[in-house]
């Protein structure tokens, strides 16, 4: 049993938490909406040990403390940057789920010669690619806590939460075609992502490849054996 230890890159405004293991090329784990770097355990004790993991929580998650009046994946991936110049990595591997999908799409956007493989699992650059019942979902929880906020109970973080999966990412079309690092794309085949939205980002991104993930979903592709398989291949393909 790994005793799992909290690190922290102290940046001007936040405390990034993470934990870390093993040894080799670093490989960044990035987890989605209201998770943590503890939902990746396994991703560095059996699936991926011969990387350097490091399992990062987000503002507003786990243990990381920051103080904001909101969130943004563009914050996270500049936080994502920002924690690699205090670690000294002068590359690193990156797997992101769901909204650490989006950030991945956006550390390939801004900072390609850092991140020369990133897989995303099931990501989404616009609102309008949400299946019309996850954004009815979403909606209806950031009603909820709004209401609840307004009686007083300190739903103010979760709040943001929301908010982020109910507002595009920051990047265009055209940012994607932009991109110039390689991008494995993965997604659930009950995903509440739309198909062809995913194929759209694919599509877009001129180094990216994409496949659908067999008789799972949105929530239960980050264990999928074939998910791990495919980007364990990708990572280790030779070329990056």
């Amino acid at each position: 049993m790994v005793k799992w230890v909290t690190e922290y890159a102290v940046l001007t405004d936040a405390r990034i938490a993470y934990r870390q293991y093993g040894a080799g090329p670093p490989l960044l784990l990035l987890h989605g909406n209201s998770g943590s770097k503890s939902m990746f355990s396994r991703y560095q004790t059996d699936y991926f040990p011969m990387f350097h993991t490091v399992a990062v929580d987000s503002r507003g998650h786990g243990e990381t403390e920051s103080r904001d009046d909101a969130y943004s994946i563009g914050q996270y991936a500049d936080d994502v940057i920002a924690l690699c110049r205090v670690k000294g990595f002068a590359r690193a591997y990156v797997i992101g789920y769901s909204d650490g999908g989006n950030i991945a799409l956006h550390l390939a956007k801004k900072a390609p010669e850092l991140f020369p493989k990133l897989a995303a699992i099931s990501p989404n650059y616009l609102v309008s690619g949400t299946t019309e019942g996850a954004l009815r979902l979403f909606q209806a929880a950031a009603r909820l806590l709004a209401f609840l906020g307004r009686l007083g109970f300190p739903t103010r973080k979760a709040g943001m939460r929301i908010n982020l999966m109910l507002t595009d990412i920051g990047l265009t079309a055209d940012d994607l075609r932009s991109i110039r690092t390689s991008l494995r794309i993965l997604y659930a085949e009950n995903d509440l992502i739309q198909e062809e939205h995913i194929l759209e980002i694919g599509r877009l991104i001129p180094d990216a490849s994409v496949r659908k993930i067999h008789r799972c979903s949105h929530m239960s592709i980050i264990d999928k054996p074939e998910t791990v398989a495919d980007i364990t291949q990708f990572l280790m393909e030779k070329g990056a």
